[in-house]
């Protein structure tokens, strides 16, 4: 689907792609004010913006979203490349882009972080590729912090603070109809206004047979399938769901 992204109705993948000369002469005839290279110029490096956007896919942003800013950055990279230096046009460009989406997802993140602390993190994560290349494996937080000279506490808590929210209704796993959600796994003791229901419930289950408590023990208080539940066991995944529904009728006649 990347090399699908439709702009305008156009396939970028269809898109041509430019010779370092061919964008050389582009350049120097824009600077000369025509308006039309700069169009060609755009065009035909968009699917170097679609090679940099691949980078940020599993960030949960909208890819038509992030094309569309990779493109400013496009566009800032042609309007300031200078046509003297001895360097290729896209060695220039890619960082210009790979600037341009990571100020979008600085700035238009979901949970609004301060300026320092995303920079904190930004760098830790520039840190951490300089590292992997380096050490050939993933360093550990204390040695992405003497990287970046940080203490690991600010730099633990600038990773945290960047990490994309999970909704409560994320769902944990699936097994069939049998869906538990993020939700489904919290619980709040802050409020001491159920202790009778709480009170109810550990009598109830205490009421079904072991197996019957491991079964809901494996499924609802540690997240297992029930295929997971039945090759822990060592019983069929129709006998597991057969006693699970038995289980959760007993403790519902109880209450």
């Amino acid at each position: 689907m990347m090399n699908k992204v439709e702009i305008c109705g156009i396939d970028t993948s269809k898109l041509p792609v430019l010779k370092e000369k061919e964008k050389i002469e582009l350049l120097n005839r824009m600077h000369q004010g025509d308006e039309q290279a700069r169009t060609e110029l755009v065009n035909g490096n968009l699917r170097l913006v679609l090679s940099v956007i691949q980078r940020f896919t599993n960030r949960g942003e909208n890819l038509d979203d992030l094309f569309q800013v990779g493109c400013i950055g496009l566009m800032k990279a042609i309007d300031n490349f200078d046509t003297s230096q001895n360097v290729k046009f896209s060695t220039y460009a890619v960082p210009m882009v790979i600037g341009e989406v990571r100020r979008h997802l600085r700035d238009f993140a979901p949970m609004r972080v301060s300026r320092s602390l995303k920079d904190t993190a930004y760098k830790a994560m520039q840190a951490r590729e300089r590292l992997t290349a380096r050490l050939g494996r993933e360093p550990n937080v204390l040695e992405i912090a003497e990287e970046v000279g940080l203490p690991k506490e600010n730099v633990v808590m600038a990773l945290e603070a960047i990490v994309e929210p999970v909704s409560l209704y994320e769902p944990v796993f699936s097994d069939g109809g049998d869906t538990i959600y993020v939700m489904d796994q919290i619980s709040d003791h802050s409020s001491g206004s159920n202790w009778d229901e709480e009170i109810s419930m550990r009598e109830a289950f205490s009421r079904l047979s072991d197996r019957e408590k491991r079964i809901i023990s494996l499924r609802f208080f540690r997240g297992k399938t029930q295929v997971e539940v039945s090759a822990e066991i060592g019983i069929s995944q129709a006998q597991v769901s057969r006693l699970e529904k038995a289980a959760l009728a007993k403790v519902k006649g109880e209450l």
